[in-house]
């Protein structure tokens, strides 16, 4: 399995940016994806999980109401609505998959990662 994020950039405080993670290869066992964030100097957080099969979305407490997780049903390409945002979300957004039942709010529920993408929010 590989993934690839994208859609990282610059944006002002209070705008929107949409985040896309590309699945690619044995995805047909795939139980959920997962966004993390990691700002410099702070651990990976949590933002917000999809099961692969659609439907349940949950999110880290930081983002909820603002941020969105959503699958095209068509494809394998997972995104992440990001609105209102806030200079303490830059970080580089990274996401995971799992093919197991987890704990799938930590990074230990994921087997694959793919590379970030840097936000940077300007105040």
């Amino acid at each position: 399995v590989q993934l690839q994020a994208s859609g990282g950039g610059l944006v002002q405080a209070g705008g929107s940016l949409r985040l896309s993670c590309a699945a690619s290869g044995r995805t047909f066992s795939s139980l959920a994806v997962g966004w993390f964030r990691q700002a410099p100097g702070k651990e990976r957080e949590f933002v917000g999980g999809i099961l692969w099969s659609g439907g349940s979305t949950w999110y880290g407490d930081s983002v909820k109401g603002r941020f969105t997780v959503s699958r095209d049903n068509t494809g394998n390409t997972v995104y992440l609505q990001m609105n209102s945002l806030k200079p303490e979300d830059t970080a580089v957004y990274s996401c995971a998959l799992s093919l197991a039942p987890a704990k799938w709010v930590t990074p230990n529920g994921y087997q694959y990662w793919g590379q970030g993408t840097l936000v940077t929010v300007s105040s």
